[in-house]
C-alpha cells in the first residue's frame, strides 16, 4: 500500500469565519465581564475608607527610578491583570475551537475510509496530541486492512483445500466404486479378476486414508495448545536412525543419504515422535521432488549454548523462487506437483512448519542449482509458553 504524502492541515473559509466569529464574541463577552468586575471593584474600594488608606500607603511606598517616580495605580494593575486573563481565555477558546475543527476533519476522513476507501489514510500533518490521534487511526486502519486481507487469504486457502482434497479424494473414490461395481454386477471372468479389482480398490482406499490422515494431523498441530511429549533426545542419533530407515528407499531412487553430526551427543528437549515426523516429511519431499538428485544430506550442529541448527538438503531440481516464497503456506502446492505420482494434500510442509513452531523453532528454505536446503533452528531447552 502506497504511503500518502502528509499535508499541512488547513481550515476552510467557512471554518476561518467561524473561528473569527468565536474570537469576536469571546472578546465582547470578556469586555462586558471586565467592565462589570471593574465597576463592582471600584464601588467596593470607594465604600471602604480603610481599604483606600491601605492602597494609598502601598502606592506611596513604591517608587521607581532615581527620582522616586510613583506610577502605581490599583486600577491600572487591575486592568493589566484582566488583560492577561482575557488573553489566556481568548487563546484557550480559539485553540479549543480549532482542535474541534481538526477532530471534525479527522472524523470526516474516517467516514470516507469506512465507506470502502481502505487504501486511503488521514494525510494531515498536525501537532501534539492530535498528531498522535491521526497516527493511531492510520495504524488501526492498517491493522484492520491487514486482518481483512489475512481473512480473505485464509478463506481462499480453505477454498483451495476443499477443491484440492475433493479432486484428490474423488479420483481414488471413482476407481474404488468402479472396480467394486464390476464385482457387484458380476462383470468379471475369473477369480483372478476379482482379486485384481479388490487389490486396486484396496490401494485406492489407502491413498484416501493418507489424505484424511494428513488433514487430521494438520488440524492437530495447528492448535497452539497441542500437547507435546517433551523429553531429552540426542538429535545426532535420531538423524542416524532416520538415515538408516530410509536407506532402502534411497537405493530404489538411486540416491545416497549422508548424515553429518558432531562427535559428542547433541542433546535437546523435543517431542521425538513429532520431530521424527518433521524429518520424515522433508526426506520424503526430497525423494518426490528432488528430480535428478543423487544425495540427501542430514546435518545438525550446535550454534551456541541455546540454539541447534539442523537441515535436510538435496542436490536435486531447484525450487523456483516464486514457490520458495509460498512453500510453507497453508494448503499451497506448486502446480508441477499435482501429478498422480507426487501429488498430495499440499499439507506436508505446512504440518512440518507447525511442528517446528510448536517446539519454538523456525524453518526456512534456500534453493539453487547446486543444493536445496530446509534449515531449522531449535532451542536446546524447551520452555512452555504461558498465556
Amino acid at each position: 500500500m502506497e504511503e500518502q504524502e502528509r499535508i499541512k492541515f488547513q481550515l476552510t473559509g467557512r471554518e476561518k469565519s467561524e473561528l473569527f466569529g468565536e474570537g469576536i464574541i469571546t472578546v465582547f463577552l470578556l469586555l462586558l465581564l471586565n467592565m462589570s468586575c471593574y465597576i463592582l471593584l471600584n464601588q467596593w474600594v470607594e465604600s471602604n475608607p480603610g481599604l483606600q488608606n491601605g492602597i494609598f500607603l502601598i502606592k506611596m511606598s513604591l517608587a521607581f527610578g532615581p527620582n522616586d517616580v510613583k506610577v502605581w495605580s490599583w486600577s491600572w494593575i487591575a486592568a493589566t491583570i484582566m488583560l492577561i486573563i482575557d488573553t489566556v481565555v481568548v487563546y484557550w477558546r480559539l485553540m479549543r475551537r480549532y482542535r474541534q475543527m481538526q477532530l471534525r476533519h479527522i472524523i470526516a476522513e474516517l467516514h470516507y475510509i469506512s465507506d470502502g476507501h481502505f487504501d486511503h489514510r488521514i494525510p494531515f500533518q498536525l501537532h501534539g496530541q492530535m498528531q498522535r490521534v491521526v497516527n493511531s487511526v492510520n495504524a488501526l486502519v492498517d491493522a484492520s486492512v491487514q486482518a481483512m486481507d489475512e481473512e480473505r487469504r485464509i478463506e481462499k486457502s480453505k477454498d483451495e483445500l476443499i477443491t484440492n482434497v475433493s479432486h484428490d479424494i474423488r479420483t481414488p473414490l471413482t476407481s474404488i466404486i468402479g472396480y467394486l461395481g464390476l464385482i457387484e454386477n458380476k462383470r468379471y471372468q475369473t477369480q483372478a479378476d476379482i482379486l485384481k479389482y479388490v487389490h486396486v480398490a484396496f490401494l485406492k482406499s489407502k491413498q484416501m486414508k493418507s489424505l484424511v490422515d494428513d488433514l487430521f494431523e494438520y488440524t492437530k498441530v495447528r492448535q497452539t495448545d497441542t500437547p507435546l511429549n517433551i523429553m531429552q533426545i540426542d538429535l545426532g542419533n535420531m538423524l542416524e536412525q532416520l538415515g538408516a530407515s530410509f536407506e532402502l528407499e534411497a537405493q530404489k531412487k538411486h540416491m545416497t543419504i549422508t548424515v553429518h553430526k558432531p562427535e559428542t551427543p547433541l542433546m535437546m528437549d523435543a517431542d521425538p515422535e513429532k520431530l521424527a515426523r518433521v524429518y520424515n516429511n522433508l526426506i520424503t519431499n526430497a525423494f518426490k521432488y528432488g528430480t535428478g538428485g543423487h544425495n540427501i544430506y542430514l546435518s545438525a550442529h550446535l550454534v551456541d549454548d541455546n540454539t541447534i541448527e539442523t537441515s535436510v538438503a538435496n542436490d536435486g531440481e531447484e525450487i523456483p523462487l516464486t514457490a520458495q516464497k509460498r512453500i510453507f503456506d497453508r494448503f499451497y502446492r506448486a502446480e508441477h506437483s499435482r501429478s498422480r505420482e507426487t501429488g498430495g494434500t499440499g499439507l506436508g510442509l505446512a504440518i512440518t512448519q507447525s511442528i517446528v513452531e510448536l517446539h519454538h523453532g523456525t524453518i526456512s528454505v534456500t534453493s539453487n542449482k547446486r543444493l536445496t536446503s530446509f534449515v531449522m533452528h531449535f532451542p536446546v531447552h524447551y520452555q512452555q509458553v504461558k498465556d
